[in-house]
């Protein structure tokens, strides 16, 4: 690998949350990082669901205007097959820069708190774990369960980074848009990628300079839509 070239690996498991893992491969992708994409059947269910894919459409996933079917993929974005559990990135020496499991299930926290490995995303998140690389779980269910406290703990524990899914309004956003790249914005910084996104708090507040401590929101703004 060169060593210029970051390596980061992407799993989408099927927690509500597909526009988070869109957002953060297109900007991935945008920063020169070579990106290796797993997705589970519910994953793709959730593509199907909630960005009206086919498939796993990785030009549509790259952020690709016109993105479709026949669309060419990324070249340095790279899809592993869930349940090929002798994919290069299942072993150690698969050297890479960190995983993030984006959104992440209960199910894929408990499988990878408790060392099952049933596909490729598991057995990569615990490969990340053993090499003690970076892994970040972007679990977005809720309430959540003494279970999946107990989970997160042992995940921690074990050198893992929980990372759910909750947006900060100390940015004021405006519009869902920003809700996204906040979260996605902070998943970036786990993983040692640089950005642009409006994450940053300073002593003079919000960055961005459309939304000042203090000033009305527009109406309806909020509730824009994701992109």
């Amino acid at each position: 690998m060169d060593k210029k070239t970051k390596r980061i690996i992407v799993g989408i498991s099927g927690a509500s949350g597909a526009v988070y893992a869109q957002r953060i491969i297109g900007l991935l992708l945008s920063a020169d990082v070579e990106t290796h994409l797993v997705v589970s059947p519910l994953g793709q269910r959730l593509l199907h669901e909630e960005l009206g894919m086919e498939g796993v459409n990785l030009a549509a996933l790259a952020g690709l205007s016109g993105g479709d079917d026949q669309s060419p993929p990324p070249p340095n974005l790279i899809l592993h097959n869930y349940r090929d559990v002798g994919a290069p990135i299942a072993s150690g020496s698969f050297q890479h820069d960190g995983m993030i499991v984006i959104p992440c299930t209960s199910n894929t926290l408990g499988c990878v708190a408790n060392g099952s490995a049933q596909n490729l995303m598991h057995r990569a998140a615990h490969v990340t774990l053993k090499e003690r690389r970076k892994l970040v779980l972007v679990h977005r269910e809720m309430p959540l369960s003494l279970v999946d406290i107990r989970n997160m703990q042992a995940v921690t524990e074990a050198g893992g980074i929980i990372a759910p899914a909750n947006p900060g309004f100390y940015m004021l956003p405006q519009t869902i848009d920003g809700l996204i790249d906040f979260v996605v914005g902070r998943c970036l910084d786990l993983l040692g990628v640089d950005h642009t996104l409006n994450v940053r708090w300073s002593e003079q507040g919000p960055t961005n300079t459309q939304d000042k401590p203090g000033g009305k929101r527009p109406q309806g703004e909020v509730g824009a839509g994701p992109r």
